[in-house]
């Protein structure tokens, strides 16, 4: 099924589907966790379109690519256009905030990290990016100090809160946009807490936002 942006209902965001701008290394304990060294700014990476499911579809993993991981992120829908944009004019820009996962071929990254490559093959593949539907950001009461999970066969892997960032959303916006002009209906991955580890074909997966919604999908 061809990816739609969507409210958490499942009704249709009448927005076009972009990029995905990813923010890599922007929870210290994760940054610990894989051994990275703490970034003076953030890191960006971009995954096309063709990266993007919904997330209550079964999640097909890569076959005999290594390690596939799960990385569970804030996902924020972008509503219009920001180009060097202070962070006031990014939080503005905000139509929707939900979560998705990074999926990652670790093993292929830490081969491309050893030669200093780029991540991209090991990110930007088709079908890294389930995404779960939106929640309008009104309804959020405190984007700043957001919590949020994920559990794998009922076994929690990952608890994170945006409280945790090294860069705040705002912040975070505000960067990218100098680097890249952000579009209606792109997306925005925020950074993965620590917790991130291996999906396998069978796996049930629950990603919660605390109090606001949890969806379910299921690993092929």
């Amino acid at each position: 099924m061809k990816y739609r942006h969507r409210w958490i209902s499942g009704d249709r965001i009448d927005l076009p589907v972009g990029k995905v701008v990813c923010v890599g290394r922007n929870y210290a304990a994760h940054v610990q966790e894989l051994n990275n060294p703490l970034p003076d700014d953030p890191v960006l990476f971009i995954k096309p379109r063709t990266a993007m499911v919904n997330l209550e579809q079964p999640v097909k993993l890569p076959r005999n690519r290594g390690a596939v991981h799960h990385e569970t992120e804030v996902s924020l829908l972008i509503r219009e256009l920001l180009t060097d944009a202070s962070e006031h004019e990014a939080n503005q820009a905000i139509m929707a905030i939900g979560l998705g996962l990074d999926l990652t071929l670790r093993d292929l990254q830490e081969r491309q990290k050893s030669k200093g490559l780029p991540w991209e093959v090991a990110k930007a593949f088709d079908n890294s990016c389930p995404l779960s539907g939106f929640v309008a950001v009104e309804h959020i009461k405190d984007p700043a100090n957001l919590g949020f999970s994920l559990s794998v066969n009922g076994e929690p892997r990952q608890k994170g809160t945006t409280a945790h960032m090294l860069t705040s959303i705002p912040g975070l916006l505000s960067y990218i946009s100098r680097h890249f002009t952000l579009l209606p209906g792109d997306i925005v991955l925020t950074g993965t807490p620590e917790g991130v580890g291996p999906l396998q074909s069978g796996d049930d997966v629950e990603l919660s936002m605390n109090g606001i919604f949890s969806t379910r999908t299921r690993c092929l």
